[in-house]
């Protein structure tokens, strides 16, 4: 890597932390309801917000009632979103005149934004009206990763008190959350977004001249629409000339800014953030990367305060970085040294030209080779799912690690409040370990591990393995699987793995070359963004319910000390194992193959 590439990735990681401290410790007061400037404004909207949905803010639920809140409200909006685009053709603000989404992609793009997991099988600026874009979309983002923050919440409660029946209630964290963090931050971010040519404006869709035209041959058609061909069964075709282009424009920097804040990923464009007018510059580019990171590295910051011992909060995101530089370097490593097939076809590169121009394909020159790849690390290891470059064209080293990412559950920093609850899970099953190779009952943060808080953590971990794994097999083996791929072999895998990766881990990104945008894979995807969001939610909450009634335990000669380096490095073995014993045969069968091709010079 260049000395340019070092300073571009220490600089970015160190205003992510500069930023996150700060904003952890604003968040745990927001939550707590302790004064802070925004909450002191924001007060009477927020009571006008309870009393007008009539909401008792001084009532706190027990787990099972803030978790039926959380699935009610997750229901109705996921019909709304659904309802919005089926009817969106009698419905305002659709200036292009958009009809009714099928109801197999409305399906699969209601249950995505409503899962915060945002997979698109479809082109956003061919498909949804402004008003879709806004109301089905955009609030999906708000709130989805409002209710992702106060699961968190609900669980640091947990932890954090005792003897005691309640971990909050629901609506009161899902509007503080919105009100006070998400929305003032997407707000100044969408007006430098502006101003660095993120479009954002209500108007039709713009018709302009081309600087030079461009002759094609246009297919005629017959009565039903199919291609005419000639006796020899050749296309028939007439001669055309293109002098004009239609631009599509809409309300993106509004939608780009939570997009990433709230580690959502949904584009305004088909081509998401490597659209000029989705992110414009190499700064809405840098600004964009550090939205994914600021609130989930914040949070542990949030957690380390809450529970009243920072230690945890650093050893959690320690934990965190180690893996995410060791597999940001190998990503970025990778996609800089090139590919070495073009030296065995005889194309004049040196080693030097490699290393500086490195492998260029699918990636944006304003943008290059090392902020692509680490878009692409830090959009999957924070379940965002928004891309800059086409992580189908990344070298196979380069694209297993986005991929390996989401598989290993994207507790690696993870979407906001999702990640970090996965990744107290994790530290759950490690601390039950280490109590098992000590032959002590196993304790975190002075709460007894028992049988039913491992059976929760359990489920909680396994059921999006189950979920990616089952999937791919299935879509491998069924016709209507096979149908949408167009590469062969070991990469026409890679595609399908990882889709179903992206939807079970709840990420959204895409590889890329697949035709997802099918009944199957639409029904398919959706049932698994499902269930990797609500069966991960539900065993949180319940451990939330169990954690909170028992009462701290001191610490004592054989407590394990979960900040110290001992145990930073066996969460990091946990977390590793278990994504290396799970998904490293079907990665095997997919990368791994296609990097050993790629060396082999075949």
């Amino acid at each position: 890597m260049t000395a340019n590439g070092y300073l571009q990735i220490v600089f970015f990681l160190a205003v992510v932390i500069a930023l996150a401290k700060p904003l952890g410790v604003y968040m745990a007061r927001i939550y707590e309801g302790e004064p802070a400037f925004l909450n002191r404004v924001g007060a009477p909207l927020e009571r006008l917000i309870y009393r007008a949905c009539g909401v008792d803010p001084a009532k706190e639920m027990r787990w099972t009632q803030y978790a039926l809140a959380a699935l009610w409200f997750s229901l109705f909006g996921l019909l709304l979103g659904f309802a919005l685009q089926r009817l969106q053709n009698y419905l305002p603000l659709n200036p292009a005149n958009m009809g009714a989404v099928s109801p197999d992609s409305s399906f699969n793009t209601a249950v995505s934004f409503n899962t915060n997991t945002n997979w698109q099988g479809y082109a956003g600026e061919s498909t949804m009206s402004y008003l879709t874009q806004m109301l089905a979309l955009t609030v999906q983002n708000f709130v989805s990763a409002a209710m992702g923050m106060a699961v968190l919440i609900a669980l640091i409660r947990g932890f954090a008190r005792q003897s005691v029946q309640t971990i909050g209630n629901f609506w009161v964290d899902l509007t503080r959350g919105t009100l006070y963090i998400l929305l003032p931050i997407s707000f100044l971010l969408a007006l430098v977004l502006v101003s660095q040519g993120v479009v954002q404006t209500l108007s039709p869709y713009q018709t302009v001249p081309l600087v030079e035209s461009v002759e094609y041959d246009n297919p005629r058609m017959d009565a039903a629409g199919q291609p005419l061909k000639d006796a020899k069964g050749n296309a028939v075709t007439d001669k055309a000339m293109q002098k004009e282009q239609v631009i599509a424009v809409g309300p993106a920097a509004s939608q780009a800014a939570i997009k990433h804040l709230g580690t959502n990923g949904g584009g305004f464009f088909n081509a998401n953030s490597a659209h000029p007018l989705e992110s414009a510059t190499p700064l809405t580019n840098f600004l964009e990367m550090l939205a994914e990171l600021l609130i989930a590295v914040a949070l542990t910051f949030t957690f380390g305060r809450m529970v009243g011992d920072r230690r945890q909060g650093w050893a959690i995101l320690t934990a965190m970085s180690v893996v995410f530089v060791s597999l940001m370097a190998v990503a970025v490593g990778s996609e800089q040294a090139g590919n070495p097939a073009l030296t065995a076809l005889g194309v004049d590169q040196t080693a030097s030209e490699t290393q500086a121009g490195g492998n260029m394909e699918g990636k944006e020159t304003r943008f290059g080779v090392v902020n692509s790849a680490l878009f692409a690390t830090v959009t999957t290891a924070t379940s965002s799912g928004a891309v800059n470059s086409m992580h189908d064209s990344f070298t196979p080293l380069g694209g297993v690690v986005p991929m390996w990412l989401i598989q290993i559950g994207e507790v690696i920093f993870g979407g906001v409040g999702s990640g970090l609850y996965g990744m107290l899970l994790l530290a759950i099953v490690a601390v039950f370990v280490a109590g098992l190779m000590i032959g002590r009952t196993p304790e975190y943060l002075g709460k007894k591990i028992e049988a039913f808080d491992i059976k929760m953590a359990a489920i909680a971990v396994l059921v999006p393995l189950f979920v990616i794994l089952i999937g791919t097999a299935i879509a491998v083996m069924v016709e209507p699987g096979k149908a949408g791929v167009a590469n062969p072999g070991a990469h026409a895998f890679s595609e399908i793995l990882y889709a179903f990766s992206s939807a079970g881990g709840n990420n959204g990104s895409a590889f890329g070359g697949l035709s997802a945008n099918t009944p199957f894979y639409n029904t398919a995807l959706g049932v698994c963004m499902f269930f990797g969001r609500y069966w991960i939610i539900i065993p949180v909450l319940a451990l939330a319910g169990s954690l909170v009634r028992k009462k701290k335990v001191p610490e004592g000669p054989g407590t394990l000390p979960t900040h110290a380096p001992m145990f930073i490095l066996f969460l990091i073995g946990v977390v590793v194992i278990i994504g290396a014993l799970t998904f490293v045969p079907a990665l095997a069968l997919g990368p791994i193959v296609e990097h050993l091709i790629l060396f082999g010079g075949k």
